[in-house]
């Protein structure tokens, strides 16, 4: 084959195959310029979101929240409000490492990659081909025909190009219904993120609150054991009797019991949280504290009108709403005819001797299909599709009042238990006084151990409310500052034309798009959080 690729003759006659091939080539890449320039229909309806008519002030109201346009939105690190350096590392590292939110953004890249795919059936397709073969006759065949030479090899050498001008927009509607799925992604992935974070905060707060009542019972645990040594004391010098004695051994083994089982719930919340920031949970353990600190701040109300920008679940139903749109468009399509052109060519001789390139052969043309009768398939694919946008519409008023209420909800949660954690305060004030009183009572004589052992008890209890009222009232905030979007704005999703993963004619770099909307994957060190033990105490 070199040896023939020597001859000058066959050099000019295959660099005309070869310039013949190429210009197959440049007719796709001027078919590419031109789609766009072509007329086109879209017979998708026109599409705006729906508008709808909402209260110009929140009905409840919160000690978090000034009602006022200008105390601006909530900040994107909301947590921080807290104050709390220990929150604030378990949710950076929940951030980075785990393995749910790498998911969502995953599938955000996976939504972009179906978009390329389906702009490409509204691009020029070309390939080329190639084929050799060699045959031979056995030489004692019976009846062979003279002349017939007992091998022959065949060449062959081809190229096809086709494109299918979308006069009525299918392929440009299923290209954009995909581009809206990929934006409802990275919804998805923002609403996944703040559900991250709000769990991850709900959880380390009632860990503190455990950790308060903890600390609670065992201060408790070791007065009740002082109170049972004096008793004792008492007993044997025939001042308390036997019964006294049951009375407060009945408290101490009562009180130790609760403490075992809080003990319990908060290794169990421990570990959830472990999971939530990539950690084993046998690796895992956060320092306990005694007390549990409510912090003062001012969570930013926007008005009602603005959550529907502020809420990734409604912008993901509203991206549905859009793809569905679309999707009518589709199945209008499907009633008008579809024309595809195609040009191919090459040339197949036998041998491989290169003076015989010039036996190619060539061929175009067009195709025009359009169904007459399909028993009603396409009308019901149409009516189908407008029932499912309807759906859509439906969904969306569901999801714009379920977050209506969820905000409502929290703003009255938020200021009926901050009022209880006040009085409940004053209760543990009252209950603590009663107590010593008693005490003081019982020492004298003038108190039965009934009576000391109930106030012992009720000011035990005052505390644990006092606590479990306060951890309420700050899973309550993060549950609010949820409702109202955790500082996060529709404008944060990324365009539709920074959707695209990679250029048309790109080749390289294709193990991860570059990241958009904030949105970001590992490609190169996607086990750089697989050791689960590596994370230092918080």
């Amino acid at each position: 084959m070199s040896a023939l690729l020597k001859a000058g003759p066959d050099k000019l006659r295959l660099r005309n195959v070869l310039a013949w091939h190429s210009g197959l080539f440049l007719l796709v890449l001027t078919l590419s310029a031109c789609g766009e320039w072509l007329p086109h229909v879209d017979l998708a309806p026109p599409y705006q979101p729906p508008q709808y008519v909402v209260p110009a002030s929140w009905h409840g109201a919160s000690p978090f929240v000034e009602a006022k346009p200008s105390d601006g939105e909530l900040r994107q690190d909301w947590w921080k409000l807290y104050d709390d350096p220990v929150l604030n590392r378990l949710i950076e590292q929940a951030m980075a490492a785990n393995p749910d939110l790498q998911a969502a953004a995953e599938r955000f890249v996976q939504a972009r990659d179906m978009m390329m795919k389906a702009r490409s059936q509204y691009l020029p397709r070309a390939g080329l081909g190639f084929g050799a073969s060699n045959n031979r006759q056995s030489e004692h065949a019976l009846f062979r025909p003279p002349n017939i030479p007992l091998q022959e090899s065949t060449v062959s050498m081809g190229g096809i190009a086709s494109w299918e001008p979308d006069f009525w927009s299918a392929l440009r509607n299923a290209t954009r219904v995909e581009t809206y799925r990929a934006e409802e992604r990275a919804a998805d992935y923002a609403l996944a993120g703040l559900s991250l974070q709000a769990e991850i905060s709900a959880d380390y707060f009632t860990l503190r609150g455990y950790d308060a009542q903890i600390a609670t019972y065992v201060q408790s645990i070791d007065l009740y054991k002082r109170s049972l040594g004096i008793v004792k004391t008492q007993f044997a010098g025939a001042i308390a009797s036997a019964l006294d004695v049951a009375r407060v051994e009945s408290l101490l083994f009562g009180t130790e019991t609760k403490l075992a089982q809080v003990q319990g719930q908060r290794q169990v919340t421990e570990q959830s949280i472990a999971i939530l920031v990539n950690m084993a949970p046998a690796g895992f353990t956060i320092k306990p504290v005694e007390t549990l600190r409510v912090t003062k701040f001012t969570i930013p109300q926007s008005l009602p009108s603005t959550l529907l920008e502020r809420r990734p679940d409604i912008a993901a139903m509203e991206r549905q709403m859009a793809q569905a749109n679309r999707a009518i468009g589709i199945a209008r399509a499907a009633f008008y005819p579809n024309m595809t052109f195609r040009v191919g060519g090459g040339f197949e001789d036998e041998g491989f001797n290169l003076v015989k390139l010039v036996n190619s052969f060539w061929s175009y043309g067009s195709a025009v299909e359009l169904p007459l009768f399909q028993g009603g398939y396409r009308r019901a694919q149409l009516q189908q599709a407008w029932s499912a946008y309807r759906e859509t519409e439906d969904r969306y008023r569901s999801t714009v009042l379920n977050a209506f209420r969820e905000v409502e909800n929290n703003l009255s949660l938020t200021k009926q238990l901050a009022v209880a954690a006040d009085r409940q305060d004053a209760t543990v004030g009252a209950t603590l006084k009663t107590q010593n009183l008693t005490t003081e009572l019982y020492q004298g004589g003038l108190a039965s151990s009934l009576e000391l052992i109930y106030a012992q008890v009720a000011t035990l209890q005052a505390r644990i409310d006092s606590v479990q009222i306060k951890a309420e009232l700050l899973k309550t905030s993060v549950a609010l500052i949820r409702a109202l979007g955790g500082g996060w704005n529709r404008t944060q999703l990324p365009a539709d034309d920074q959707i695209q993963p990679f250029d048309t004619f790109q080749y390289t770099y294709l193990d991860k798009p570059p990241p958009v909307g904030g949105i970001d994957v590992s490609a190169h060190n996607n086990g750089i959080h697989n050791d689960l033990t590596k994370r230092s105490t918080p």
